[in-house]
């Protein structure tokens, strides 16, 4: 036990003290709140500049239906099409046919500068809101646009759940997003560490280092103090990320929160976390953002979805760094490891695909499975958890997948201590199970 603990700290210590280690911990988390908070700000305090529309309107019904803004300024004139188009001090010249009641498509855009998909669509929506109105005209019914607005109505669903506290409201936008985020940091972690160890062993017996290394301590020992001293380090960067991650929210959220609710719907987002908001006095439009705010602030939620990651992490780099290290122990360079590698890569890929299925199912037949075999758990596992599944799913779930490590380190570690010693000669995936079956 000792030699484990020494071989732990010493790979610990090597990677710990490397200034990408400390680059990656400290800036990774910045990165990702920049990219949460940035388009908000940039939102709140940048504005577009004011675009001048020539509208020509040859059916006479839509210009005075269209609205002018702080970014588009439609301006009517008498122009020809290609006397409008000649002028370049404007923005750009919209152009509405004769029968666009008939035609809806009959409208062009002539801009002397690049459009936008923002700037296009708000042409476009006003544009059917005004030619709607207009064909409600013709039913001559007293009132009709007014009978329609006051029919017109928005349903946002709440979603209660029954085994979890009253009054709690789920976002399912916000489940897809933390699920999605949370398998893709699996399925990283997974390729990116597993490979460290797998090279980190290429190296040492390129260079010899673990003839002299097994001298003195078993393999068994050696590979189970560097899988697990590789594995110290990405629990201590994932805590430093969690750590960093909810201090920045908790700061982010303090002050962006008050500039993009008023005072009145921060009272409403509280009411809605504790589950007494009376949802006849909100907007239905808004309510949805609400249930957004409230699944993203919700910081007891979030530590336990954090706590499960570190679980499955661990778990998950176990198992497959364990492989890693059998394969980069059987072979001489990365570029021979490669054929044996495929197989431990692809149950990785096959649990990303799995989990575009759990996103549109988090409780069907396949995701369940897949989230209990060990080798596709921790990522699906991970896309399910924030949809609300039942507790015993992930406990069942960590339950078979560190069960399995145990076997798997086994089988791993007869294929090390064969491996390192051999030189010069790429096994085949048949002469690795002649390895297994090797005593000693």
């Amino acid at each position: 036990m000792s030699n484990v603990l020494i071989i732990i700290q010493r790979e610990f210590n090597e990677r710990v003290r490397k200034k990408s280690f400390i680059l990656t911990t400290v800036l990774v988390p910045l990165l990702l709140v920049a990219m949460m908070a940035v388009p908000t700000l940039l939102m709140l305090y940048t504005s577009s500049d004011t675009k001048e529309i020539a509208v020509i309107d040859e059916s006479g019904l839509i210009m005075p239906a269209l609205q002018s803004n702080e970014e588009i300024v439609y301006l009517p004139t008498e122009e020809t099409l290609d006397e409008a188009r000649a002028n370049t001090d404007r923005f750009g010249v919209l152009w509405i046919g004769e029968d666009i009641l008939r035609n809806s498509n009959n409208v062009k855009l002539y801009t002397n500068s690049s459009s936008s998909m923002i700037l296009e669509e708000s042409i476009e929506n006003q544009m059917s809101k005004a030619i709607e109105r207009e064909k409600l005209k013709s039913y001559n019914i007293e009132n009709l646009p007014e009978i329609m607005e006051a029919v017109k109505t928005s349903v946002t669903l709440q979603n209660f759940r029954n085994d979890k506290e009253e009054g709690t409201s789920l976002s399912a936008g916000a489940s897809f997003a933390i699920g999605y985020v949370l398998a893709f940091v699996l399925y990283m972690f997974l390729i990116i560490y597993g490979q460290m160890v797998m090279q980190a062993v290429i190296e040492e017996k390129n260079s010899r280092v673990l003839d002299v290394l097994v001298t003195s301590v078993k393999p068994f020992q050696l590979m189970v103090g560097k899988i697990l001293g590789v594995a110290s380090v990405a629990v201590v960067q994932v805590a430093i990320w969690g750590v960093l991650l909810f201090g920045l929210g908790a700061v982010g959220s303090s002050v962006l929160m008050p500039k993009l609710l008023s005072g009145e719907e921060m009272v409403q987002l509280s009411e809605l976390q504790a589950g007494t908001l009376d949802v006849s006095t909100i907007d239905p439009d808004d309510l949805d953002g609400m249930q957004l705010f409230a699944t993203f602030t919700d910081f007891g939620y979030l530590a336990m979805i954090f706590a499960y990651l570190l679980l499955f992490l661990v778990g998950g780099y176990l198992l497959y760094s364990a492989l890693f290290a059998a394969v980069g122990a059987s072979v001489d360079n990365v570029m021979d490891a490669g054929q044996l590698t495929t197989p431990i890569i692809l149950p990785i890929i096959l649990a990303l695909m799995i989990m575009f299925v759990v996103m549109k199912d988090p409780n069907s037949s396949l995701a369940f499975w897949c989230s209990i075999i060990p080798f596709t758990s921790p990522i699906v596992m991970m896309a399910r958890i924030p949809a609300g599944i039942p507790a015993w799913e992930p406990i069942l779930s960590l339950v078979v997948l560190y069960a399995t490590i145990v076997a798997i380190i086994w089988i791993a570690s007869r294929i090390y201590r064969v491996g390192i010693l051999m030189h010069g000669k790429k096994p085949t995936l048949k002469e690795l199970c002649k390895w297994m079956t090797y005593k000693y």
